[in-house]
């Protein structure tokens, strides 16, 4: 996983009022845990644009008076009203300890299912893996070419040495469903049996009336 730096004032005071002012400034109340203590800190909210606003999962070296911290986002919270960030946890991780962590889904190849008319549908852009900070990857590839259409790759298709997936077995992560673009190939071959030859035969002329 890449590192990305933060950094954090000691906040002097922990409430609702503080966080209020700190908010009105462009800044953001923070906590890292994890170690046995808390340490309460804020940091400039343009500072989070390769933390939150990215699709990729990194480390976070936060320094905060001095002392450094390296930590994962465990979560972020945003106004209701208007979507900024309000707050965020940090937990620290250690060599020797496992940890919980999203890291986004990245497709190889062009499906088999694709080529055919079928559409590459991705449920899960990003999967809860647990495991040693040292296994943890940038991303799961997965090599989707043999994906044909009406197939998925489910959680418990993916193996990663050292990881445990945190989803059930056969949750869908990546499919290839069908479209009308599949349909409109099948059509010709219905044109072509007997059933449809007949819809689409000469209509028969109409016997003169009798006089």
């Amino acid at each position: 996983m890449k590192t990305v730096q933060l950094s954090g004032s000691p906040r002097a005071n922990v409430g609702k009022v503080d966080a209020k002012a700190l908010r009105t400034k462009g800044h953001v109340p923070c906590v890292i845990y994890g170690s046995g203590e808390q340490i309460h800190f804020s940091a400039d909210e343009r500072a989070f644009k390769n933390i939150i606003f990215t699709p990729d999962t990194n480390l976070v070296e936060v320094e905060v008076a001095g002392k450094k911290y390296r930590t994962i986002l465990q979560e972020a919270q945003y106004h209701k009203v208007n979507d900024k960030l309000i707050h965020a946890d940090f937990l620290q991780v250690a060599e020797d300890k496992a940890v919980s962590v999203q890291i986004p889904i990245k497709t190889i190849g062009q499906a088999e299912g694709v080529k055919a008319g079928g559409k590459l549908v991705i449920k899960l852009r990003k999967v809860k893996v647990r495991g040693l900070i040292a296994k943890i990857p940038e991303s799961i590839d997965l090599n989707i070419e043999k994906l044909a259409i009406g197939k998925s790759i489910s959680a418990g298709d993916i193996n990663v040495d050292g990881l445990t997936l945190l989803h059930p077995k056969n949750i869908s992560v990546v499919s290839v469903q069908t479209t009308r673009n599949v349909v409109a190939v099948e059509d010709p071959k219905a044109a072509a049996t007997p059933a449809a030859a007949a819809k689409t035969a000469a209509p028969a002329k109409a016997a003169p009336a009798k006089k």
